[in-house]
């Protein structure tokens, strides 16, 4: 009976010279292989040409390397490209290459769908339809880069797209190993925010990872209450403990926690919320990226008015705080934050339940 085939393209270099070991391929290898999947863009065994032709036919006949296929590419007037990716059980996600952000941008999902169920966000219409691995969150990375023509160039990377990341935590950050490893994208964990809406004790296992992306919170409220009704998750971790983990997690000099907050009218955002957001922040070392909120059918939340967004911002900026007002981008080809909804052929309970909304 033959076993299935190994995905060369869901593992660590140390998995690699193990996996290329136990089928008679040296280990050295490992270091090539990662070279051409990664650096080079290649998944061609054929085109591995610094490997013996005994070689290839074992890894063909053994292996396969599975890269997420482009179904399409839809470009925004701003330059914003939103990629949408076919995996292997032809389950589709979403990805956004955001250029000049100042530097180039990848936003990565790593949940097909999102258990989060924010009211203001699409993807979490979705429910959690399933986990990617390890291999489909590099792959997503892999495929951009080759896509854009930077795989010899820097990028950034945010975990800001379909899902939870901490929901996600071990194949999320066996993804971040592999894209760091040097003798493949070597994508540096300063280069990599993640975003979560405060998933502990995940956020406090984060806390001590050797490799450690720069982190991002989404808060979207100053109460209990509000951040209830917004941000499901918070009955289970609450507003005061997300905070107390923040205080607590390790930032090297320099850095700050980022908390994002998206502005919905009349609901948070006005000049007492910020006062509270001030208040809330006070001591700990961070900035405040106010995003105004991207409207959509089957949101029921509106964007503040822009002097109500300034009004928001100047009592931030005024109190000491770091703030930014988020430029909104891809909108007009729904890749703006909030926005990524896979409607393909196969669609979950609650992606058919959305489209009705």
């Amino acid at each position: 009976m033959s076993h299935p085939r190994t995905d060369l393209a869901a593992l660590e270099i140390v998995e690699l010279e193990a996996a290329l070991e136990s089928r008679g391929v040296e280990r050295f290898h490992a270091r090539q292989l990662y070279r051409w999947i990664y650096k080079r863009g290649v998944t061609d065994v054929d085109r591995m040409t610094d490997l013996s032709r005994t070689d290839r036919e074992t890894i063909k006949n053994e292996f396969i390397i599975s890269t997420p296929k482009v179904v399409a590419d839809d470009r925004s007037v701003d330059g914003t490209r939103k990629f949408a990716l076919e995996l292997a059980d032809g389950r589709r996600i979403e990805s956004v290459f955001i250029p000049d952000t100042p530097s180039m941008t990848f936003c990565i999902s790593t949940q097909i769908g999102c258990a989060m169920a924010c009211g203001f966000c699409l993807t979490g219409k979705m429910g959690l339809v399933r986990n990617l691995t390890a291999g489909e969150i590099a792959g997503q990375v892999r495929v951009l880069a080759a896509a854009t023509d930077l795989l010899d160039h820097p990028f950034n990377i945010v975990l800001m797209g379909m899902g939870e990341p901490l929901h996600n935590y071990d194949n999320t950050m066996k993804a971040l190993r592999m894209l760091n490893d040097e003798r493949g994208l070597a994508v540096s964990p300063k280069r990599v925010t993640l975003s979560t809406v405060g998933v502990l004790p995940a956020l406090e296992r984060l806390a001590t990872e050797p490799l450690m992306p720069n982190l991002a919170i989404s808060l979207h409220a100053t109460t209990e209450d509000q951040r209830d009704a917004l941000v499901p998750v918070n009955r289970k971790y609450g507003l005061q403990d997300i905070l107390e983990a923040a205080r607590k997690f390790p930032l090297k000099r320099r850095n700050r926690i980022t908390f994002e907050y998206v502005l919905l009218r009349g609901v948070n955002d006005t000049p007492e919320d910020a006062r509270r957001l001030v208040r809330l922040l006070g001591n700990i070392r961070c900035k405040v990226n106010l995003i105004p909120l991207n409207e959509a059918a089957g949101i029921s939340f509106e964007r503040p008015p822009d002097a109500r967004i300034d009004k928001f911002a100047e009592i931030l900026a005024n109190a000491g705080l770091r703030v930014s007002v988020r430029k909104s981008r891809g909108r007009d080809i729904r890749a703006a934050c909030g926005q990524l909804i896979v409607e393909g052929a196969q669609k979950s309970p609650a992606q058919r339940a959305a489209a009705l909304l």
